[in-house]
């Protein structure tokens, strides 16, 4: 295969002895990533929680300071699209199986089950289980986005590197980049990225098996959820050989056509009053309470503290895990913007999109649960079509939603077998079909994989596990881009005053 690199070879051994080693002996793996997971959990949180707010208070001190209104490109690049069209793929972007997943699911395990602090099922954990999942959903998960994209952009239209992570890293280590050093970097961000897929798949095949079950007499069974990902695989097959233009563009389209009907008419045959009455307030107490929840951590409460590991820290091992796939994709289609409008866009626009999808589904679903109980003590995967069943045209809104769950699993597996193809080809923007192939191939086996070896305990230890590494290039990521752009705009500004002391 042309334009292959060695970080090619190096991560398909290691994702296909993990891939073994999960079909060999399923609970060993289990009981290994859980340990790691565990360890991470319990002595990395605060790592986990101060970096990542670090990430969006470095995002706003880029959208005030001065470097604001250097652009993703050269001086005279324009953006490529509009505001209505970059807004929509980043909305696209944002919008994935975990937004269908727990759209319903988190508010009502917070209200139901088990609030953050607060007595369950009282006024308290109805506030606090929407401002807690827009805290995960949030600001701080397009921060994370937001850091790889703006570094990522910055780069490859202002610097002419490939459109890979470890020339980012230059500005500190130089030529090293190019040799060991840079290969096990671009292993790492690859490596996180096929697990970070892997487990978004993971969850959407649980869902679609679960939709199928509470819908029909099919039984939930990781036999079903293995012929989900089987035929699911050979679609997104079809859609990687025609091609990014063709394939990715018209599930994306299906995509955004879905998820605004799905919310439309929820909104509508829900209790409209209620939803848009708990977006309001609750988005006010979000705000409030932000800086206390991005520095919770319970120390003194051990009850507290578990719930932080099983969420927070999760979540965020799962944006980071994400972000090297999400963050190419929206570098690509920022070029000509200036760090100002992009961080500003990318923060603000798919965060408030996202409150209004948990206030529409999370506030249904809660709805539900006070009038008529229930739901609470569904399987995480049902929620969403327990939801429906109690409204108007709720069995079309489950057939919307699991279509929906399809071909946003299509889209992600095949634009996520772009992006591997793209890190592991030298940076190149038409990798080959079979590589894409191979990568599609790995993402699958290692979702049934993790289910087989644990269901959904499995996928999140094994994120968490492989996020972390990551986390730490991240910090490097940003340290080097403001480095970087520390001396282009002393560059800049030194040529401004030699074109007016020209022109004087």
């Amino acid at each position: 295969m042309k334009n292959v690199t060695s970080v090619f070879w190096i991560t398909l051994a290691i994702a296909l002895f993990s891939v073994v080693w999960g079909s060999v002996a399923p609970k060993n793996l289990e009981s290994i990533t859980g340990s790691i997971q565990s360890y991470i959990s319990v002595h990395f949180g605060w790592y986990y929680l101060l970096i990542v707010t670090g990430f969006v208070i470095f995002c706003l001190y880029m959208i005030f300071s001065p470097y604001g209104k250097m652009k993703l490109g050269k001086p005279a690049d324009k953006p490529e699209y509009n505001y209505a069209t970059w807004f929509a793929m980043l909305f696209s972007a944002g919008m994935g199986i975990g937004l269908v997943f727990w759209g319903a699911a988190e508010p009502i395990y917070f209200y139901a089950n088990n609030a953050p602090t607060a007595e369950t099922g009282t006024a308290a954990a109805l506030n606090e289980s929407m401002r807690f999942v827009y805290f995960h959903w949030g600001v701080h998960a397009w921060g994370i986005y937001a850091i790889v994209a703006l570094v990522l952009a910055y780069f490859k239209f202002r610097r002419g590197s490939p459109a890979l992570i470890s020339p980012t890293l230059e500005p500190l280590f130089g030529d090293k980049m190019n040799g060991p050093w840079g290969k096990v970097v671009d292993v790492i961000a690859v490596f996180a990225t096929i697990v970070g897929v892997a487990t978004t798949l993971g969850f959407g095949a649980a869902q679609i098996n679960g939709g199928l079950t509470f819908l029909t007499p099919l039984e939930d069974s990781f036999g079903i959820q293995l012929l989900i990902i089987a035929v699911v695989t050979v679609l997104f097959m079809i859609s990687a050989y025609t091609g990014l233009s063709k394939g990715i563009r018209y599930l994306s389209n299906t995509n955004m056509v879905l998820a605004l009907a799905l919310l439309t008419i929820t909104l509508i045959v829900g209790p409209t009053l209620f939803i848009m009455n708990m977006f309001t307030d609750t988005i006010g107490a979000y705000l409030q309470n932000l800086p206390t929840m991005s520095f919770r951590l319970a120390p003194n409460n051990e009850e507290n503290r578990t719930w932080i590991n099983n969420w927070t820290v999760f979540y965020w091992a799962w944006w980071i895990a994400w972000s090297p796939f999400v963050g190419i994709f929206i570098a690509r289609v920022s070029k000509g913007r200036t760090i100002r409008e992009f961080l500003s866009g990318v923060l603000l626009v798919p965060s408030v999109v996202g409150f209004l999808w948990f206030s529409t589904f999370g506030s249904s679903a809660i709805k539900v649960q006070q009038e008529q109980g229930g739901l609470s003590d569904l399987a995480t995967e049902q929620v969403m079509f327990g939801t429906f069943d109690n409204y108007p045209l709720g069995l079309i809104l489950s057939i919307i939603a699991m279509v929906l769950i399809g071909t946003f699993f299509i889209t992600s597996a095949d634009s996520a077998t772009f992006v591997l193809g793209m890190q592991t080809t030298n940076g190149s923007l038409t990798p080959p079909t079979m590589v894409k192939f191979v990568w599609g191939i790995v993402q699958s086996s290692m979702a049934a994989v993790l289910l087989h070896s644990g269901g959904l305990q499995a996928l999140q230890n094994a994120l968490i596990s492989a996020a972390f590494p990551f986390s730490f290039i991240m910090i490097l990521m940003v340290v080097s881009l403001y480095k970087a752009i520390r001396a282009d705009k002393i560059a800049l500004d030194r040529g401004k005053d030699k074109e007016e002391k020209t022109s004087a």
